[in-house]
């Protein structure tokens, strides 16, 4: 078959249309990267007027973001946790009595993936006042909770239908830390699992430890590792952890003396040994700061913690092998005692929640340097204590 001249050029032309015809008969592609977010926050009525816990529909493809509102009222949510199902949800109630109980509360709910909205399941106590932090296990099976001022941890069981069981696991931490007005006793607050989910990583900020707990994901009980923890300097106030994606290193950020541990781990042995301690603060600063989360890029090539006080999120470039820490940033979270943050599953976005301005500040990611630079979207939110994404399809 022979082709004219003429006949090559409608062809030609026609290419940019042909390409574009699914989109003109209506077929609209799919969106890619759709998240829900979660915000917990304080809800203390003579400081806050936060509600409970807040949602917001992310698109983070375009970073646009839309709020949707409060998505269950309870009170001081202080930490949430997605279940990996992305059935439920699960809250630590950040309260000092429960029913008479010098104890806090850990709240189920279902999630409505449509709405974003929270259904209460059931509620237990934590087994220690002021729950601060609250995990799952790796196959959905237990929630670990860290009571801070209990200083204590506990396991519980997820039922079928998402409701909590009674613990199956209870550890009450014993001492004290350096310094008395912080650490005059115990103050478990964060509790993380391996990623082969047999090991449970504990930070104390009253103890100055970092424990380490054998976890059977049958039973949900913990047994005390050998070696029992790491030690961290006299004071420092370990508060959370953050693990390499390659397992070979962890993070552990610290409240007291604003600075970060890197420990190199075996995964083996759950054992932990100190590398590196390196300031999240810039050397002119004097002022009081007290650190709060810390996290790794999914890249693993970045780490990022949150200063309050100096009010900014440091970040480091994270050496490939070995693993310690190279200050690259500091940038100002645009706000008040940024408590949380935490980077969208993507890589590229990192939400900073300011616990004293209410409200959260957005910022990009640079894949190449690990920098931040504010996308210039701020959400007003209450209080906002911790952020954690769901993806949706």
């Amino acid at each position: 078959m022979k082709i004219t001249i003429r006949q090559l050029f409608r062809i030609v032309t026609m290419l940019p249309f042909l390409q574009l015809v699914p989109c003109a008969a209506g077929a609209t592609p799919p969106a890619k990267h759709q998240y829900l977010v979660y915000v917990g926050t304080y809800t203390k009525p003579e400081t806050t007027k936060s509600k409970g816990i807040y949602g917001y529909r992310l698109s983070a493809d375009t970073a646009q973001v839309t709020p949707l509102g409060v998505m269950a009222e309870t009170v001081n949510p202080s930490f949430v946790a997605v279940h990996p199902n992305r059935r439920f949800l699960y809250a630590v109630n950040e309260v000092t009595d429960y029913k008479g109980q010098s104890s806090g509360v850990v709240s189920a709910f279902a999630i409505n993936e449509a709405s974003g909205k929270l259904t209460l399941l059931n509620e237990v106590p934590s087994r220690g006042a002021d729950p601060c932090y609250v995990s799952l296990d790796k196959e959905g099976k237990h929630v670990l909770v860290a009571n801070y001022t209990g200083g204590n941890i506990a396991v519980f069981p997820v039922l079928e239908d998402g409701r909590l069981g009674e613990a199956s696991a209870f550890v009450q931490h014993t001492g004290n830390g350096a310094d008395l007005k912080r650490q005059d006793g115990p103050h478990a607050h964060s509790i993380d699992l391996s990623p082969d989910n047999r090991f449970a990583l504990v930070d104390d900020l009253g103890l100055d430890e970092l424990l380490v707990y054998r976890f059977d994901k049958a039973k949900g009980t913990l047994t005390p590792n050998d070696p029992k923890f790491a030690k961290l300097k006299d004071g420092a106030g370990p508060r959370h952890l953050a693990l390499h994606p390659d397992g070979k290193f962890a993070y552990v950020v610290n409240e007291l003396h604003s600075t970060v541990t890197v420990f190199s781990y075996d995964a083996a042995k759950g054992a932990l040994q100190s590398r590196q301690t390196i300031s999240t603060l810039p050397q002119d600063f004097s002022g009081q700061n007290d650190d709060a989360e810390v996290q790794v890029h999914p890249s693993g090539k970045f780490l990022y913690a949150s200063n309050r006080g100096h009010d900014s999120i440091a970040v480091f470039a994270i050496h490939r092998d070995k693993g310690t820490l190279t200050p690259v940033q500091d940038v100002p979270t645009q706000g008040k005692k940024p408590r949380n943050f935490e980077i969208d599953p993507t890589g590229t976005l990192l939400f900073a929640a300011n616990q004293a301005s209410n409200n959260i500040v957005i910022f990009r990611i640079d894949g190449k340097s690990g920098k931040l630079t504010p996308t210039g979207q701020v959400l007003d939110v209450p209080a906002p204590v911790c952020v954690k994404f769901l993806a949706i399809d």
